[in-house]
């Protein structure tokens, strides 16, 4: 019993945590490796918890609103929506086959953890929807354009926040934004006007003017369920364990850390008031695994992020290591 369980602790845990057969565990260790695979666990649910329910959520906004009154919205499920109005091929399969690339190029530009939650995500909404019959909620114009898009926006939002994405424009538009110098949202809106502008022509002008209706509230939806998707975010740690800390966002994140020398604001009798203070650039798909690293080396850590608009040099571009 004693081995299944090590075994299956170890599944959660980094190559250098793994406690092998037969090891002479010392109980700080022990309790440490066991607080970090709880920390990863509950994370795991947690990410997990989010995915299913934006999975459900976006199969309840396409087959309650959008596909049954052939509107479509932006990006990948846009250009699948679009398809499937079209030529009436089952949007189960159109939503696997556009999408496999983004994973393939979200393997290469995010990490091979976010490339794994992203292909079962998408597997299972793909899943859902061809098996999960949902009803068609109304059939007014405004009301399916405003809340498929709100339903199709939470959904997205929801997987990000597990991880992972339903929608393979966002890897597509970091990656072109790393080889043009341009910014996400430019790209992300180029394609959606290349979307829109082809939907006004197989479908109708009237179609495409709902369909960008919906856009807007799917976008607006996921910026109120994630806070904002921007590029990078900026991180400040001020924590005890700050050489640890350094060490993991190095080597274990791949991103370039900075380091200021700060000094305590209240101070102690006996204790050195002089701290590290580290500060990190991530970007936002990269911001939920580091702050489960951060909490598994010090939960007492006091982190502050803040959105950055733009960042150039260092080791903001280098691929993270999974």
């Amino acid at each position: 019993m004693k081995s299944f369980w090590r075994k299956f602790i170890n599944l959660f845990l980094d190559k250098q945590d793994i406690i092998s057969e037969g090891e002479n565990v010392t109980r700080f260790k022990n309790a440490k490796v066991f607080y970090k695979f709880k920390v990863s666990f509950k994370q795991l649910l947690k990410e997990s918890l989010f995915i299913i329910t934006g999975i459900f959520a976006a199969a309840f906004g396409l087959e309650s609103f959008l596909l049954p009154n052939n509107f479509i919205d932006g990006g990948a499920t846009g250009i699948a929506l679009l398809i499937s109005g079209v030529t009436d091929m089952p949007l189960y399969w159109l939503i696997l086959i556009i999408n496999f690339p983004f994973v393939l190029l979200g393997l290469k530009v995010v990490g091979k953890q976010f490339a794994i939650k992203t292909s079962i995500a998408i597997g299972v909404l793909a899943l859902v929807i061809a098996t999960v019959h949902f009803p068609e909620v109304t059939d007014d114009k405004l009301l399916v354009a405003v809340f498929g898009g709100f339903f199709l926006g939470a959904g997205i939002g929801f997987a990000v926040r597990g991880g992972a994405v339903i929608d393979g424009t966002e890897v597509l538009a970091i990656f072109l934004s790393r080889k043009l110098g341009a910014s996400i949202g430019d790209i992300i809106m180029i394609v959606n006007v290349i979307i829109f502008s082809t939907a006004a022509y197989l479908l109708s002008i009237e179609a495409a003017l709902y369909s960008m209706i919906t856009y807007f509230a799917a976008s607006k939806t996921l910026d109120f369920v994630v806070e904002g998707i921007e590029e990078y975010i900026g991180v400040t740690i001020i924590s005890v364990h700050s050489e640890e800390i350094r060490q993991m966002i190095l080597h274990k994140m791949r991103r370039g850390v900075t380091i200021y020398k700060g000094e305590r604001g209240v101070k102690h009798q006996h204790i050195d008031d002089n701290l590290d203070i580290i500060y990190s650039v991530v970007t936002r798909l990269e911001l939920n695994r580091l702050n489960t690293e951060i909490l598994k080396i010090d939960k007492n850590a006091f982190v502050v992020m803040a959105s950055v608009k733009n960042a150039k040099g260092g080791m903001i571009k280098r691929r993270p290591l999974h």
